[in-house]
């Protein structure tokens, strides 16, 4: 009798046990649950996909090859060597090696850059929203540098062999200091960290922002905005979009008045 409660009294010490670490895996793996990251700018939700519209249907990705299908060569890329063409106005040509191009990287959360720079080439002040950086120079000496969110510059000069890294959505760019060419190679933890340039954006946008928003935000005239709008959206400059502070007026008094 004596062996028997004994015996149970083990086995309910066991119970015990494993339900107490079966609660706290659970409690562990709900405290730690999170959506994953984004792989598009956005993504609409939508109850069922539309293939007769001949549009393909997106996710959060991309689409899996038929791993029977899968040979050596999906695997690799050539012409990373290639240096990138810099004959533009900031002397400098960003090669991405992501998942656009290196179809391999889906689902595996890393990608890679080089950056080929004329001399005084500029990587102009951009950003990836989806991804952090770190980059290596591999020729030159560049003068790099990130914004903080309290507008905070942490900026120093690169040279061979130095790495630096560039937290993930936060401003940064590259200059070249030196008369001749420099590289440098990215990587990023994110298939694909997506980029957004600054000013383009701002002054390349399409349809363009309102000339209103413009002056205000930069306490300029609209005069000094055509300029700057011409720089980098040619296409937008000649392009009457129909867009006005007073059709949005407008709009929004038709939308208060339930029209």
């Amino acid at each position: 009798m004596h062996k028997k409660t004994a015996s149970y009294d083990a086995t309910a010490a066991l119970c015990m046990v494993v339900f107490a670490m079966s609660c706290t895996t659970r409690y562990f793996y709900v405290a730690n649950a999170s959506d994953p990251a984004p792989l598009q700018d956005f993504c609409v939700a939508v109850d069922h996909p539309s293939p007769h519209t001949g549009i393909p249907t997106f996710i959060n990705g991309k689409f899996c090859k038929n791993p029977k299908e899968v040979v050596i060569n999906d695997f690799l890329y050539k012409g990373f060597n290639i240096p990138g063409d810099t004959n533009n106005t900031q002397r400098a040509k960003v090669t991405a090696l992501d998942i656009n191009r290196f179809p391999a990287l889906n689902t595996l959360g890393v990608s890679m850059a080089r950056v080929d720079f004329a001399p005084f080439g500029l990587n102009t002040p951009h950003s990836h929203p989806r991804a952090s950086e770190v980059t290596a120079v591999i020729e030159g000496s560049l003068y790099a540098g990130f914004i903080t969110t309290d507008n905070r510059l942490f900026d120093t000069v690169l040279n061979k062999g130095d790495v630096m890294v560039f937290p993930q959505g936060l401003i940064h760019f590259q200059l070249n200091l030196g008369k001749k060419t420099a590289l440098a190679i990215a990587a990023f933890g994110s298939q694909d960290p997506g980029r957004v340039d600054v000013a383009e954006s701002v002054f390349g946008s399409r349809p363009n922002i309102l000339d209103e928003v413009l002056t205000k935000a930069y306490q300029v005239d609209d005069k000094i905005v055509e300029k700057l709008r011409a720089q980098f959206s040619s296409h937008n400059v000649s392009v009457d979009t129909g867009r006005s502070i007073l059709k949005l007026f407008a709009q929004a008094s038709s939308d208060d008045c339930g029209y």
